[in-house]
C-alpha cells in the first residue's frame, strides 16, 4: 500500500512510501530516517505511538488529535 504526507498548507507531496503492511506511522518513520522535508506536514488524527521521530522537523505541522 502507497501512502503520502501532504503538506497542510497547499496539499503537495512531501513524501510517499509504499510497502505491503504500510501505515502513516511506518510511512513517518521511513521520511524521518531518509531526511525528507516534513515542515508544514498534516498528520492530523495521526496514530503514532511508538513512533521513532528523532531528527524530525515537523515546525508547523499539523498535529492536531495524533497520538
Amino acid at each position: 500500500m502507497k501512502l503520502s504526507i501532504l503538506s497542510r498548507f497547499n496539499a503537495s507531496l512531501l513524501f510517499e512510501y509504499e510497502s505491503e503492511e504500510n501505515s502513516l506511522k511506518i510511512t513517518l518513520q521511513a521520511a524521518v530516517k531518509s531526511g525528507a522535508d516534513l515542515r508544514d506536514a498534516n498528520l492530523y488524527g495521526a496514530a503514532l505511538y511508538g513512533a521513532d521521530l528523532h531528527g524530525a522537523d515537523l515546525r508547523d505541522a499539523n498535529l492536531y488529535g495524533a497520538d
